[in-house]
């Protein structure tokens, strides 16, 4: 009975992952190797984590029939990723492009690394600091001879 119950579970995550696979195949190499690179690069404005070649929501079928009609079109590259910013905003670029909108997000893992830094140098000054100022009775009496009790 555990072994059946095992293998149909194997069996739904296999056949679930068959329905997130694009079956899209364009006549010409070039054109199906720019589309699986951009449906990789674009997200999935549903799932929101996945890419829109991984996604089985009827969302992303629907922005892979666009990237694939706009690329039969003739459209560049940066005019589909253009239009679905244009249609979607910058979320759904997995990479998004380095504008006055989005300079904070590619500064602030600087910024944080440089403050992390400052505070970090400043806590190992203040406890050297302490070492040499410390004046502990135990010290004290260990000098002069006496046993500590």
């Amino acid at each position: 009975m555990m072994r059946v119950l095992f293998f149909a579970l194997i069996a739904t995550l296999v056949v679930s992952r068959a329905f997130a696979i694009d079956p899209v195949e364009m006549d010409d190499p070039a054109l199906q190797k720019r589309y699986l690179a951009m449906s990789h690069e674009l997200r999935c404005m549903q799932c929101q984590n996945q890419s829109i070649a991984d996604s089985p929501v009827s969302l992303a079928g629907d922005l892979r029939r666009e990237v694939r009609d706009l690329l039969i079109a003739g459209k560049t590259d940066d005019e589909i990723r253009q239009f679905m910013v244009d249609r979607y905003g910058d979320f759904i670029l997995f990479r998004p492009r380095v504008s006055a909108r989005t300079a904070w997000l590619w500064a602030a893992p600087f910024v944080l690394i440089l403050i992390g830094g400052v505070v970090a140098y400043r806590v190992v000054r203040q406890r050297a600091s302490l070492v040499d100022s410390d004046s502990d009775p135990v010290d004290e009496l260990r000098e002069e001879g006496v046993p500590p009790r």
